[in-house]
């Protein structure tokens, strides 16, 4: 009931807001880079593991399934031959064994206030799940066979209404194929961590096609693709240190932040109970500047990794810094396999609230999105830019009194577009040239 307060409540806002434009001749759009220093304050929620088919396939107005004609993009087999059915889903009785070859509603079997089995979602898979750009292969290379070619029903997400309020990006992509861990430290850098010294039982084995021959957490030229913890504390009692990534090097927007005086934090759920050897839900692979050498225990840097009550409280206080990013543990954090979408959402709907119900909220923008796609089918091709992706089309909302209202924004982007906001409104020298050339959201915000 306070969602649904909350929404029509923004609606109404707006009602005023849209009268003081028609009333006021004042009030005329400016320019982008005049307009963006309006911006103090800049929220990012992300979220795990669903592809925008997958959770906004649905949604009127956006490049959806209803865009895919029947018979298009039917999965196959090893040969090329498309499955009569979708494979069976494996150690799970909820799903029938005769599912045809086409997506379906994942909620008539598994409700979104249960967790379903996790999907694969790895850098060399997410490639040959895309095939090409053919699109039918992510039921063949999944552990989870036909699970990948379900999707939720829009309208009961209950991120639904922020997406109809605001600005839902339809052509957002992950900045890099695969999984988790490596696309948080690529939105951090936007550069792949490497590892020369890799033990050689963790280094892949790939054809003289550069197809995958034998998965691993390292290329065979030494970056570190796969998921991995770092060596840098906090990390699960009794791991074998050997088998952990080394600190990295390379600058990220944290370092850009701190040295143009900018205050900023990453606020992880879980975050004191693991620095504490608590029990936690921590997730250890989602804190992306743990893995790097200015943020070791002791460092300075170190102070800029929070808990995410501090977020929230902050948030309430009107003491946030210019620049959060959010990061729920797990079981809250909309991951398959451990988190069921239902409840994380609604997790996520009382982070945003914070934000919009706080001090800070007249000059705040809270970008949500998600890590990448969890393994499951999205039918839009992703733009080749280099060897590291972008990887599948992932959901992505803009929120707050910039953020175009009422909108679906098919402009490009993907994940480092985040960094070239951050870096456009406060002066950042781009860390690479991905970031350098992504679009800063400029279709997606109206400044008055």
């Amino acid at each position: 009931m306070r969602l649904q307060h909350l929404f029509y409540l923004s609606l109404g806002v707006l009602s005023i807001s849209s009268c003081g434009v028609t009333k006021n001749a004042r009030h005329q759009e400016i320019s982008f880079d005049e307009g963006i220093k309006k911006i103090n304050h800049v929220v990012v929620i992300y979220m795990e593991n669903h592809s925008f088919d997958n959770l906004y396939g649905e949604f009127k107005g956006a490049n959806g399934i209803a865009n895919v004609k029947k018979g298009d993009f039917l999965q196959v087999d090893e040969n090329g031959k498309a499955y009569q059915y979708l494979p069976e889903i494996p150690r799970n009785n909820s799903f029938p064994t005769n599912l045809p070859n086409q997506f379906f509603n994942i909620d008539q079997y598994v409700p979104s206030d249960k967790a379903t089995p996790d999907v694969t979602h790895r850098f060399y898979h997410n490639q040959l799940q895309i095939n090409g750009g053919k699109m039918d292969k992510f039921a063949l290379y999944n552990d989870s066979k036909g699970l990948a070619m379900g999707y939720y029903n829009t309208e009961k997400l209950p991120l639904y209404p922020f997406a109809k309020a605001y600005a839902l990006c339809d052509n957002f992509f992950q900045s890099v194929f695969g999984g988790s861990y490596l696309n948080h430290i690529y939105m951090i850098s936007a550069a792949i961590p490497v590892w020369p010294d890799a033990p050689s039982s963790m280094v892949a084995k790939l054809d003289a096609n550069g197809k995958m021959i034998k998965d691993g957490v390292v290329t065979p030229d030494g970056y570190a693709i796969n998921h991995v913890l770092s060596r840098n504390k906090p990390y699960p009692a009794k791991s074998d240190t050997s088998k952990l990534l080394p600190s990295q090097t390379m600058p990220t927007i944290g370092d850009r932040l701190t040295e143009k005086n900018v205050s900023w934090a990453w606020y992880s759920e879980g975050w004191d109970d693991a620095v504490a050897e608590r029990k936690n839900n921590f997730a250890y692979n989602h804190e992306p500047f743990l893995y790097f050498a200015n943020y070791e225990d002791g460092k300075e840097g170190r102070k800029h990794m929070k808990d995410q009550n501090d977020f929230i409280k902050a948030a309430k206080e009107g003491t946030l810094p210019s620049v959060s990013f959010v990061k729920p543990g797990g079981g809250n954090d909309e991951h398959p396999g451990s988190s069921a979408v239902y409840s994380s959402e609604q997790l996520a709907v009382n982070l945003i609230n914070a934000v919009l119900e706080g001090p800070n909220a007249k000059d705040a923008l809270v970008i949500l999105t998600y890590d990448e796609f969890g393994g499951f089918f999205d039918h839009v091709n992703p733009p080749v830019v280099d060897r590291w992706g972008p990887g599948s089309r992932i959901p992505a909302i803009v929120i707050g009194p910039f953020a175009k209202r009422g909108v679906v924004d098919h402009t490009p982007y993907e994940t480092v577009s985040i960094l070239s906001f951050i870096e456009k409104r406060w002066g950042i020298e781009p860390l690479a040239e991905r970031d350098r050339k992504a679009n800063p959201f400029r279709n997606a915000l109206v400044f008055k």
